[in-house]
């Protein structure tokens, strides 16, 4: 007989691969674009006091950025799913019989029938609060967002993106500019490389494939600032 799997918690049970997605996002994202900066000065200056600077710069500014954006797009998506409980609430109160009916085609679509769907749909049915939240995990595939997550999500990509900003500054601190360069890309090539594995083992891919395509896209993406630092090259 199939089993009747009522409630579930998919927003706990994607807690950890939601927390190591923003992770990847702000340290890909911080590394990237804070590479084709310094690179850009790098190649317009040739100070290595400035190329820190506007890494410095640019690594503050791309890590307050990101974490607003998680903050900003999380609350989107939190209102979102609040605004579309509150219809399916109005829907239930209004026109149970048409949401009732919804109910049950869910579950048959997924292979039940006869006396075990409309089991199911008694239960569902008999208690609002389970009723809704089979309409919005079910029917419009939504899973609620706790208080705290869009704040816990700023964070975890501002301090990625922090983090993933310094891996192609940090050789300048040490170096000259053209030695700076070189151990800038080659760390940064890696860095990627690495994002690119994680997130295929995260998802589904070649872990080898994917952190190539990684780092040659951030690579090729950063050389485009060193390019237009080439075009302003200051004596």
């Amino acid at each position: 007989m199939k089993s009747i799997k009522v409630l579930a918690d998919p927003a706990h049970e994607e807690h950890g691969k939601n927390s190591m997605s923003d992770v990847i996002l702000g340290g890909q994202d911080g590394l990237v674009n804070v590479l084709g900066v310094i690179l850009g000065v790098a190649a317009a200056s040739q100070s290595i006091r400035i190329v820190i600077a506007a890494g410095l710069a640019a690594t503050f500014a791309e890590s307050i950025s990101m974490a607003a954006v998680a903050y900003t797009s999380t609350m989107a998506s939190r209102d979102f799913y609040q605004k579309e409980q509150e219809r399916e609430k109005r829907e239930i109160k209004e026109v149970p019989g048409i949401e009732e009916e919804e109910v049950r085609e869910i579950y048959r679509s997924k292979g039940f029938k006869g006396k075990l769907l409309e089991e199911i749909v008694k239960v569902i049915i008999s208690d609002e609060k389970i009723w809704l939240e089979t309409m919005m995990n079910e029917e419009l595939k939504l899973s609620p967002i706790d208080k705290s997550k869009p704040l816990r999500a700023a964070l975890i990509v501002g301090l990625a993106a922090f983090v993933g900003s310094l891996i192609p500054l940090f050789p300048f601190f040490f170096t000259n500019v053209l030695s700076g360069i070189y151990i800038s890309i080659f760390v940064s090539a890696i860095a990627l490389f690495a994002i690119g594995a994680v997130k295929a083992r995260l998802t589904v891919g070649n872990l080898f494939k994917s952190g190539i395509q990684m780092a040659v896209i951030g690579i090729v993406s950063a050389l485009a600032g060193y390019l237009v630092g080439m075009l302003f090259n200051a004596p």
